[in-house]
């Protein structure tokens, strides 16, 4: 089986970054290699304004971060601008990067991305619902 291609929500980095938990279960899985983490320009500039402005990460500490997350990710440039949400447009980034990337799973916690439920086949879901279906033998079968 190919390894599962996962988009994170910025919501799930940064608690993940800030707080731990199950967000940060998932990123050290994906710091593993346990599945490809896909990510984008537009998805790595958005976690990067967030832990600077909301945080008060130092831009160093921000730098590190994002370099980080760029060495073990898919990172994708997507071609395609969409509009599916029109309550919080950002949350179309998240969708453009998983079209773009071929993703098997969007992860979020973002109301406006689980309302949506899946993009096409994609489907979107919470941390702990990724989460309890690993590890997976075969396709991940998400509740």
């Amino acid at each position: 089986m190919a390894i599962l291609r996962v988009v994170a929500d910025t919501n799930i980095l940064i608690s993940a970054l800030m707080f731990g938990g199950l967000p940060g279960s998932f990123l050290d899985l994906a710091l593993m290699n346990a599945f490809t983490l896909v990510t984008s320009p537009a998805l790595l500039g958005e976690l990067d304004e967030k832990l600077s402005t909301k945080f008060l990460v130092s831009p160093e500490d921000a730098a590190n971060i994002r370099s980080k997350l760029e060495e073990i990710a898919s990172l994708v440039h997507p071609r395609t601008i969409l509009k599916l949400i029109d309550d919080d447009p950002d949350d179309n980034r998240v969708l453009e990067c998983a079209a773009e990337g071929n993703a098997d799973a969007i992860v979020s916690g973002d109301r406006h991305l689980l309302r949506l439920g899946s993009l096409g086949s994609i489907p979107i879901v919470r941390v702990r619902n990724f989460l309890n279906a690993f590890p997976w033998d075969g396709p991940p079968k998400f509740s």
